[in-house]
């Protein structure tokens, strides 16, 4: 006999538990939830909190920086820095929906989060990470064009084409996002609120409807890995064509573009690396889905900034100049 490693009798119990539910069930629903936060004593939640805290902070400062930066100085009006102005936008917006949440629940003994409030974080949640990866494939095509058609980027990446590139990944974002809430805002929440993350994650919050969820997470996950391996795998196709045409030629211009190509690298692995693992490990998983999730949600938008700046002289050099202009003014 051939025994496979999949819980069947548990899976079928736990549908035929939330089908019992539902038909126990009156007509009340569920008005908030319970999010489950990283725990311990008082002097570990305080160390948490400065910790979080200073993190977000510096998200925040950090990418607004580079928005600033490059709105401020011309010579960085280029459609590679427009597009990373926007992805250092995009951060603040990923890092903004969860953390201030998670870090004022550091004071708190009961951790909720009402309905409404939780069916926004999943909006915007899934708006920022739908518009990432489309804004880091646009970046992408950007790096293809400037390093294997450099005669002609001026003319393919214009304003006109930057700006719709931009607008393009918010409006995909949104699209992704409206797609995985469509069907969830009207399940009926009547039993278990509590969440197993320090926000409102799609997946789990799913799994607590009183009724049978088993095809609705099924294409939750599609979707979510229809629009990442998509984006994903036109990243790899992209930076193939590059590296091929870097290690062709040799010269300035090319030893140039490979750093910033590395940089490209860094952040897209960065950003997919936790998002792959979420997604394909068990959610049952508790201490590793939520050291993902901040990964994800606090720890990236905080590394793009460096990576784009220590590695860029040209963004250094601007920073420095709005400094000392600051100053002198």
């Amino acid at each position: 006999m051939i025994f496979f490693p999949f819980h069947f009798t548990g899976n079928f119990q736990i549908r035929s538990q939330k089908l019992e539910i539902m038909d126990q069930a009156n007509n009340s629903r569920a008005t908030e939830f319970v999010l489950h936060s990283l725990s311990g004593p008082q002097e570990l939640q305080l160390f948490y909190f400065a910790f979080f805290t200073l993190f977000y902070s510096s998200i925040v400062l950090g990418n607004l920086l580079i928005v600033l930066t490059v709105l401020s100085e011309p010579a960085l009006h280029t459609p590679m820095y427009f597009l990373l102005s926007n992805l250092s936008f995009i951060d603040v917006c990923l890092s903004t929906f969860a953390t201030p949440k998670m870090i004022v629940d550091f004071f708190k003994e009961h951790k909720t989060i009402s309905f409404e409030v939780c069916m926004a974080q999943v909006f915007f949640q899934h708006v920022c990470a739908g518009g990432e990866m489309m804004l880091l494939v646009a970046m992408a095509y950007d790096r293809y064009v400037a390093i294997c058609r450099p005669l002609h980027y001026a003319a393919i990446m214009s304003v006109c084409k930057c700006t719709v590139l931009v607008v393009g990944s918010w409006l995909i974002g949104v699209l992704h996002s409206v797609s995985q809430l469509v069907f969830t805002v009207n399940l009926p929440f009547c039993g278990p609120n509590q969440v197993d993350s320090f926000f409102c994650d799609l997946l789990l919050v799913i799994k607590l409807a009183c009724t049978d969820t088993y095809i609705l997470e099924k294409l939750t996950l599609l979707d979510s890995g229809l629009i990442a391996l998509s984006s994903f795998v036109l990243l790899l196709i992209s930076y193939m064509v590059i590296l091929i045409t870097v290690r062709r030629r040799l010269s300035v211009g090319m030893a140039k573009a490979q750093t910033t190509l590395t940089a490209h690298v860094i952040v897209v692995t960065l950003f997919y690396g936790p998002c792959i693992f979420i997604y394909a490990c068990s959610f049952n998983k508790f201490l590793v889905n939520n050291i993902l999730s901040i990964f994800y949600t606090v720890f990236t938008p905080l590394l793009n900034p460096l990576v784009y700046t220590l590695r860029n002289q040209e963004v250094v050099s601007a920073m420095q100049k709005l400094w000392r202009r600051q100053v002198n003014s």
